[in-house]
This record gives structure tokens, sequence and C-alpha cells, in this order.
């Protein structure tokens, strides 16, 4: 292969067949079908389908393509009628959406991996069941599997709760308005990032849980029964905000910023911890050089064979690095083993630590170094 190649994408192509033969119980998916609804008047060659699941030397689909095959998978109705058709958009439910949302994700992060890009290289083996928190290996001394975001071979729904962005923010932002063209319905979370590395991570992991994602405002009642995994801070996850408030024994507590220009901060025993923002004298532009994260595990007070997870910065930084802290495959292994050791077989227990954001890129912290971690919780006894 010539430098210049671009290598064949084997993880998406593997993906893309697994949706088609295994996404629906009972139900194996055509690539006639596939080819139908994706040209709709002028139907796909089957070649072009083919070409896509290609084993060897698999072609890329262009992402106009891979929208299609997330609406497609989003409903079963898809395949209701003969021939097989994608939905318009105001024909989908709610949970449709937020399961076109999910595998659109999916497919976007399998489509341009990179090289640190855990969730998405660990979704190429969507087919893998892992037993008894085993492990898939990646690569020379890599795996992934177990761990934290192993939720039990009896994990049936993980529900990634994230907050919707405000309007204020939203009409800043192009593509944001169902009246768009160009709509696009992530841009309208808030802490995206987190959201797709997350999601891609934990499906690898649980490949036979339904791995839903959630905006705070479009929570079902089942939804509070499954596993959570809160996303962001009080600021704009009510979510996150209320279930912190029924965790009375935690020490920590997060204070919203009250304007745009406040950092805020969380206070443990009268102690703040703040993140660092530098202001240019001159412009007023705030530049953030750290953080200041907290992760949390504990028993769901809605139902206590479930988990409640929370991810959450004063910015998204913090909350990106809370997440990467047990995804990023250079450091999860690190970080799992601390906790394992710190915490032991504790039911519930949070850190509260520093996220470095350098050079405009946002930094895994490594749990291993004293200086990054601001509290633990329960006490090392």
């Amino acid at each position: 292969m010539q430098p210049s190649e671009t290598p064949p994408n084997r993880a998406l192509a593997r993906y893309l067949r697994d949706l088609r033969k295994r996404h629906w119980p009972q139900l194996q998916v055509t690539q006639r079908q596939i080819a139908e609804a994706l040209g709709g008047a002028k139907p796909l060659s089957l070649s072009v389908i083919s070409s896509w699941e290609h084993d060897r030397t698999p072609v890329t689909p262009p992402e106009g393509r891979l929208a299609g095959y997330a609406r497609f998978f989003a409903t079963r109705r898809s395949v209701e009628s003969d021939p097989a058709r994608l939905l318009d958009e105001d024909e989908l439910t709610d949970e449709e959406r937020d399961n076109e949302d999910a595998i659109h994700a999916a497919l976007a992060r399998l489509r341009t991996p990179e090289p640190s890009d855990t969730g998405a290289l660990a979704a190429a083996n969507p087919q893998a069941v892992l037993r008894d928190g085993g492990e898939i290996p990646l690569g020379p001394g890599d795996t992934i599997g177990g761990g934290t975001w192993y939720f039990g071979p009896d994990a049936k729904r993980i529900v990634i709760v994230c907050a919707r962005l405000p309007e204020d923010l939203r009409e800043r932002m192009p593509y944001a308005h169902k009246s768009d063209p160009d709509y696009v319905r992530a841009y309208t979370y808030a802490d995206a990032d987190s959201v797709i590395e997350l999601f891609g991570h934990i499906r690898a992991v649980n490949p036979t849980a339904d791995v839903r994602i959630r905006t705070h405002d479009r929570l079902l009642a089942d939804d509070y029964h499954s596993h959570l995994v809160l996303l962001g801070g009080i600021d704009f996850n009510p979510v996150t905000r209320e279930l912190v408030q029924a965790f009375a024994d935690l020490p920590v507590r997060q204070h919203a910023r009250s304007a745009e220009e406040d950092n805020g901060y969380f206070e443990v025993g009268g102690r703040r911890y703040a993140p660092v923002v530098e202001v240019d004298e001159e412009t007023g532009a705030r530049t953030l050089l750290e953080d200041v994260a907290y992760f949390f595990r504990g028993p769901s007070p809605m139902n206590v064979k479930r988990t409640v997870t929370l991810c959450n910065g004063m910015f998204g930084r913090g909350t990106y690095g809370a997440v990467r802290a047990l995804t990023d495959r250079s450091f999860r292994n690190r970080n799992e083993d601390y906790l394992t050791k710190r915490f032991g077989e504790a039911v519930s227990y949070s850190l509260l630590f520093r996220v470095t954001v350098f050079a405009g890129e946002t930094l895994t912290p490594d749990w291993t170094v004293a200086r990054n971690r601001f509290h633990e919780w329960p006490d090392a006894g």
C-alpha cells in the first residue's frame, strides 16, 4: 500500500453488515431492502451495498448514505412496506429519533476514527459478547471490556442522559433548528463530544444491551429504572441536579455558573475547587486552562439493582475529561486499576479531579497522579 492511500475501513464495513443482519431480533434485512430505501425512486445497485460491507477491501460510504442507514435502522417500520423506505423525520416518534441519533453517532465515529478513538475502535466488533466482564483484544497490549462501563450480563438498557442546549445558545448555531434544511438533532445536545465518545464505548463493552441517548427533557418513565449515565453539570442538566440531591450523603456540591462570565465551583467541606480561566486584559477573551470535573457511581435511588453514574465538569471540557478517563486507550486501564485499588468493593464512590486544557486540547486525566485528584469519597480506611 502506498502511503497516500486510505486504508480500507473494515471496522465500518463490519458494523454495517452487523446492522443489516443482527440489529433486529428474528429479522435479517436484505441488501435489496437497503438499496431500495437509500435510493428511493432510483434504488442503489446491490453491488454498491455489497462494496460497503466487503470483508477485505470495503468502500467507505458517503456521509449522506450513513445518515440514511441511521434513519433506516431507527425503526422497523422502514421494512414494513414493499419496497422498503426511509421515513420522513416528522413520521418518527421521539424514541425512533433517539435511535437515529445514536446509530448516526456510532457510524460517523467509525467513518473517520481517530487513533485515540476507543469508542469507535471498540464498536468495530459489535458481534462480540462479553461474559462475566471478559475483555476483547484490540491490539498488542490493549484490551477493552469489563471495568466501570461494563454493567453486567443482565444489563438490558443503559440510558445516557445529556442536556439540551438552551434556546439562546441554539440560536447562535447553524443546523440546530428544525426549520433549517441541514438540521442535525445532535447539534442541540450539550456535551456532544462526550455523548459520542461514551455511546461507542458503552455499546462496545455491553453489546447485548439496549443503549439509548436521551436529552433531559425526553426521558421516559422506564428510563429511570435503567442504568443511568448523566453527562453535564447542574447548569444545563436538571436531571443531574435532582439526582445529586437524592444522594444526601455526598460531600461534594456543585455551584452553578450564575452568568456566562462566572466560572462556578465545586465545594467540599467549605473548600472551593474552581476552574482556572485566563482573561485577556485587552480583549476580554477567556481561555480555560484547567477545569474541575466530578465522577460518581452509586446505586440508583429509583431501582437499587441499577446504577447512576455522573460525569460532569464546570465546563464541557471537564465533562469530556471525566468520560475520557475511562475510555481513552492510553489511560483507561491505568485509571481502572486505580479505582479498583482505591475503592475496592465500595458500592458508591466519587472522585473530584483536575482536567487540563493544553493548546486548545482536553487532556485525559491520569488519576494515579496525586496532584490531579482533589477529593475522593469515601475516605481511605
